[in-house]
């Protein structure tokens, strides 16, 4: 225990060491008003070795009243030493593991799996994407120009090797075309969609995460038009959503297609009377698509002029907020068990 020569730190110390061991937020004792009146009383004396012997004592008490809470928080432990070099068990017994009957699938896991089974019933064949791409497949594949500003949209994380996390699973696009170009070859369209992870440099808030999940579709064949996109899509979510609904496309732009739309549907909450998911409008804005650019096409080696084929992505935590009314998407990733047991 420290000891002081100048009394007023003396009875400050006392006081402070005795509140201590009564307050119950023990970390309150360091803002104590009487700690902080110490310094505030520092500034006024002159310079000097008064002045200098008066804040040594101040900010040793402070740096005791430290030490004692760290100790009162965490009590200290005569821990056994272990050889950090053996086998677990030979330091300690094997934890108690949870019984299978205690966990449960997340509710982005069980709605993937039921997103790729209504697909899989429409015809597509589910690929998984990759959580480290190149450049290459990333932009340049996908008819993104070099310095390009749209590259500036998918701001995502890099590491030294030059290697992106992809931000779309557009990353995916190409590989997928090349690989099946086989089957437009022997008659067969190439359909299929891609779930996975992707990674955006966002700031956080209730509606967006710098890591989520997304859904790419690819369907090229003969004769594909925009009429197939916005059959196979309202065909999806109304089996999704389990009800009727509108569609609406209005003019984007994408590099990789031409023509490029977002993609609304009618509020499967209010009717399109308005409400608090469709922030009133009656329509929820809901992925971008588009006929696929002849330029990819072109890059995976099948001919524009006789293939046609359209693309989309989605984020899937979005369709799970809308379908189960849930306010913030920070809940799925926050590993709240009042929250996830929900979907039990």
């Amino acid at each position: 225990m420290a000891s002081y020569e100048d009394q007023q730190i003396v009875e400050v110390a006392a006081k402070l060491k005795a509140r201590l061991e009564r307050a119950e937020d023990k970390r309150s004792v360091l803002r104590a008003p009487e700690l902080s009146a110490l310094y505030d009383h520092l500034k006024t004396l002159p310079a000097g070795s008064d002045r200098a012997a008066f804040g040594k004592e101040v900010n040793a008490l402070r740096e005791e009243l430290e030490r004692l809470v760290r100790e009162t928080v965490q009590p200290k432990k005569d821990l056994k030493p272990i050889d950090v070099t053996a086998p677990f068990d030979v330091n300690a017994k094997l934890p108690q593991l949870l019984s299978v009957e205690s966990g449960s699938r997340h509710p982005i896991t069980k709605e993937i799996e039921n997103i790729v089974e209504i697909f899989s019933r429409m015809g597509f064949e589910a690929v998984e994407s990759r959580e480290l791409d190149d450049d290459y497949h990333m932009f340049s594949s996908l008819n993104f120009p070099e310095d390009h500003p749209a590259r500036d949209d998918y701001d995502t994380f890099m590491t030294e090797e030059s290697l992106v996390a992809p931000a779309h699973t557009s990353t995916m696009q190409n590989r997928v075309l090349k690989a099946r170009k086989k089957d437009l070859e022997a008659g067969k369209g190439i359909r299929v969609v891609i779930p996975d992870r992707v990674f955006r440099n966002d700031d956080l808030d209730a509606r967006h995460e710098h890591t989520f999940y997304q859904l790419e579709g690819v369907y090229v064949d003969k004769g594909v038009s925009v009429a197939n996109l916005i059959a196979t899509l309202q065909t999806f979510l109304e089996t999704y959503y389990s009800r009727q609904l509108k569609v609406k496309t209005q003019p984007f732009y994408f590099p990789f297609t031409e023509p490029s739309f977002e993609f609304a549907i009618s509020c499967p909450f209010c009717d399109e009377k308005g409400c608090h998911i469709c922030s009133q409008a009656g329509w929820i804005e809901l992925l971008g698509c588009g006929m696929i650019h002849p330029n990819v096409l072109r890059e995976a080696g099948i001919d524009p002029n006789t293939y046609t084929g359209f693309a989309w992505g989605c984020g899937i935590d979005r369709l799970v907020m809308m379908k189960y009314s849930v306010e913030d998407v920070r809940y799925f990733h926050s590993g709240n068990l009042k929250f996830l047991r929900q979907f039990k």
